[in-house]
């Protein structure tokens, strides 16, 4: 099983998407604007880690997971009930400037409140990411999913997040905040805040599963075994559908994919972190009638959410950005929005990014603000399919390009696949 796992990699994950880029859809102006107030809170929290353990403190964002519709308006009351600054940021969202943290918004001091708007332009699976900075502090702090649902109507039974973490205990049961060296320390993993997660299904129901890596630092793959997973979108934009190979789907830190599964079987859910294969869960079949008599048929694509079909690469504006080492880099609790910028963009143009990693190890870079394309190694074309981060290997570089289409200063992130590795971030202006 491990074999399975070790010949995984991001690019095998998107490989099976073929070459029809992604229609163009209804523009974001046609969308109605409702507007939905939404609070959430930072504070003290535990989950059981360790089976037959006492419960872990941890920090989190208690209550259910946040769901909304492509067209509404978030207005966002942030609380911070925890001993250490807080900057919050929605991964995914795009083209919402004013949002920024440490740009726009400067860290959430412990016991403050502050309210943002979040336009939701696009459907998909977000991600409130609240790691800028909880690198080295007193204990790690879990990330909150947000579902932004499409107008359209979708031809699945159930919809379900699965948030896959990742925590390091030390042997004294206590957890480790990333970016603080952790030797000793020993790796667990719960979706949805369980060790061992268990879904139930009925024979032939198809379910909608967003999965979400939400570890700060390590890319996963995670399996379904004994059924097709096939992927209907990647970091929250939709894809042209195609099977998982192998079933499984790789993801790097913060990445996220949406798979349609027919439950056929009771399986199990495994996960590699690149070392070895654990199971983290299983589906199980209930005892119910059948749902149908036999799998649904293969579904027609997502609803576009209007991204441009083709990029003008010709006339793009050209940057290069070297990672894995921290030369213009800072850690964000160092960050000034005064920091020269890392490029500046002219709105309606495409940005062609060069990023070559210069670390001995695996390197990932995310782009906030905009979706971009990966491109093809003769800088010819495109995938076609729409990423916001990117797992870089040791002295490769990649490009890729994104239309400047949402005016505003925007910070890029850069972390290693360590542990203790420092989360490092510039930022960039659309002007």
């Amino acid at each position: 099983m491990a074999s399975l796992f070790l010949k995984l990699d991001r690019r095998t994950l998107l490989a099976g998407l073929g070459a029809a880029a992604l229609q163009a859809g209804l523009p974001a102006a046609t969308l109605a604007q409702a507007r939905r107030s939404l609070a959430i809170s930072a504070r003290p929290d535990s989950l059981v880690l360790r089976q037959g353990g006492a419960a872990t403190p941890v920090w989190s964002f208690p209550g259910e997971d946040i769901r909304a519709n492509r067209g509404e308006t978030i207005e966002l009351t942030l609380g911070n009930d925890l001993p250490a600054p807080l900057a919050l940021y929605c991964r995914g969202i795009d083209g919402a400037p004013a949002a920024e943290p440490l740009l726009a918004r400067a860290p959430l001091a412990a016991g403050a409140k502050e309210s943002f708007q979040l336009p939701l332009r696009h459907a998909g699976t977000f991600l409130f990411d609240p790691g800028l900075l909880n690198d080295g502090q007193p204990l790690p702090l879990r990330a909150k999913p947000l579902v932004v649902s499409e107008r359209e109507h979708i031809s699945v039974d159930r919809d379900e997040v699965l948030l896959i973490e990742e925590w390091r205990l030390r042997p004294d049961g206590s957890a480790i905040a990333p970016g603080t060296e952790a030797k000793d320390a020993t790796p667990v993993y719960t979706v949805n805040g369980r060790t061992s997660f268990e879904l139930s299904a009925r024979a032939n129901e198809r379910l909608r599963l967003r999965f979400i890596n939400a570890s700060q630092r390590t890319v996963l793959a995670v399996k379904l075994e004994s059924h097709e997973v096939r992927v209907m979108a990647i970091d929250g934009q939709p894809a042209e559908p195609f099977p998982a190979r192998n079933g499984a789907l790789v993801l790097a830190p913060g990445g996220r994919a949406d798979a349609y599964v027919d439950a056929v079987a009771s399986a199990s859910i495994l996960l590699h972190d690149g070392k070895e294969a654990c199971p983290v869960g299983r589906l199980l079949l209930s005892g119910e009638a059948l749902l149908r008599p036999a799998p649904l048929p293969s579904a027609p694509p997502l609803p576009p959410n209007g991204l441009p079909a083709q990029l003008d690469l010709k006339n793009a504006q050209r940057f290069e950005l070297v990672v894995g080492v921290p030369a213009d880099w800072t850690r964000p609790a160092s960050f000034t929005p005064s920091a020269p910028p890392a490029f500046r963009a002219k709105t309606g143009r495409a940005v062609v990014l060069a990023l070559t990693n210069r670390a001995p190890i695996t390197t990932v870079f995310h782009l906030h603000g905009h979706h971009f394309r990966l491109l093809d190694r003769l800088d010819d074309g495109w995938k076609p399919f729409w990423l916001d981060t990117l797992a870089i290997e040791p002295g490769q570089t990649q490009r890729i390009a994104f239309p400047a289409e949402y005016t505003g200063r925007y910070l890029i992130e850069q972390v290693a696949t360590d542990w203790a590795a420092p989360r490092l971030v510039r930022w960039y202006s659309v002007e």
